[in-house]
């Protein structure tokens, strides 16, 4: 059994490429949020799977690195985490090549080269990370600021 468990649900009427849909949470955090061809493959209103992916890999990466921070002494002041989610054409389809993570954080009693240490780190030891690993290459940018 899971010791922990979310859901959420998409629903979808119509073919790929005139067809819609809505995502919802379990939370209800995202209810009945629009996605289709055009907010997946082009620049339409509303979501789509890779910015969703992207937006839990940020969430996801940024709390175990404050994690990390905090239990090796430092204080995580203010973490921000861009993520970025990009497809490449596959063969028929396309697949998610790279997630690029930009982080700038505020932290005290840290250094830049122990701050990129603990990004590393986080960036090898969040869940969604390791769900990606050995089939996205993950790239990150630390920016320590004060």
């Amino acid at each position: 059994m899971a010791d922990i468990a979310r859901q959420a649900s998409a629903h979808w009427t119509g073919d790929l490429r005139s067809g819609q849909g809505e995502v919802s949470t379990g939370s209800g955090t995202l209810k009945d949020a629009q996605y289709s061809f055009k907010t997946r493959f082009e620049q339409g209103v509303g979501t789509n799977p890779e910015e969703l992916l992207a937006a839990a890999h940020a969430g996801c990466f940024t709390m175990q690195l404050s994690a990390l921070l905090a239990g090796d002494g430092h204080d995580p002041q203010d973490l921000r985490t861009e993520a970025t989610c990009e497809m490449v054409k596959d063969g028929p389809g396309f697949r998610i090549s790279t997630m690029r993570l930009k982080i700038t954080g505020r932290v005290g009693n840290i250094d830049q080269a122990e701050f990129e240490r603990h990004v590393a780190e986080a960036a090898d030891m969040c869940p969604l990370s390791r769900v990606m690993k050995g089939n996205v290459e993950i790239v990150h940018e630390a920016t320590l600021t004060q």
